[in-house]
């Protein structure tokens, strides 16, 4: 599969081990901290050097000059950014079994889209999709508290976001919305084997036309006194109620 060059760097302990071990000929070089000298950074630069990646030791203010804001933690990457995929169609055509989808719809937030792709990573989602008008794209950021999920799982950005809805629909995939108005709960709800979880932003929720096109709207139950939870608590609740019922089946 070929790569891609982009001017863009890793940060973070996690995310940063996580490259290394699953794709190590993509890091093009590894920054640590002089002044640090603690065990995590000595394991990070160990697992590159056997890798064979040239590992250098610079100020802490260079690393800071890397990204302009944020926790590096020490340690940043140069990468080369490996494209997933192109097409939606495409993966989808390599799905076995029913296949499991995240779409959001208005998740601009790097650390929330970075959290969810870590849950959908982490529940076997096969694609997350979002609409390119409103949605953060991958950023060191996202990569950050994705810890290494936004390198492995595959991350759409469409033009139409309702006709991608249509299209999963001729797919007979279901697409369910969350909406905290559904009359339906989640627990309640009867799930379909092949489906598409929408989820909108915290506090704007779902844009009226993405409501519309769903098949199913369901609400999680809240039984405290918040009225909603963070985007990615969501998505891993709806998410992961759908892998405990394929596992009961």
């Amino acid at each position: 599969m070929k790569r891609e060059r982009e001017p863009r760097v890793m940060f973070g302990f996690h995310a940063v081990l996580a490259r290394l071990r699953a794709d190590p000929a993509s890091v093009i070089e590894l920054f640590v901290d002089e002044t640090r000298h603690d065990a995590r950074i000595k394991d990070v630069a160990t697992v590159a050097e056997r890798a064979g990646v040239k590992v250098m030791k610079v100020p802490t203010k260079r690393l800071d000059g890397f990204y302009g804001g944020g926790r590096h933690q020490g340690v940043v990457a140069r990468i080369e950014v490996k494209s997933l995929s192109h097409s939606l169609d495409e993966i989808l055509e390599q799905v076995q079994g029913p296949p499991l989808l995240l779409l959001l719809d208005g998740v601009t937030d790097p650390h929330n889209l970075g959290a969810c792709l870590r849950v959908a990573n982490a529940a076997g989602v096969h694609v997350v999709v979002a609409p390119k008008d409103r949605a953060a794209g991958i950023s060191a950021a996202v990569s950050k508290v994705a810890s290494g999920a936004a390198e492995v799982t595959p991350y759409i950005m469409v033009t139409n976001l309702a006709r991608t809805i249509d299209e999963l629909k001729e797919r007979e995939i279901w697409v369910v919305g969350t909406d905290e108005r559904a009359e339906l709960g989640l627990y309640q709800a009867n799930l379909p084997e092949a489906i598409a979880w929408v989820l909108g932003a915290e506090g704007e929720g779902m844009r009226r036309l993405t409501r519309e096109k769903c098949d199913l709207l369901v609400r999680i139950p809240m039984a405290g006194n918040v009225g909603s939870l963070n985007v990615s608590v969501a998505a891993g609740v709806c998410l992961f109620e759908t892998v405990r019922r394929r596992q009961a089946r």
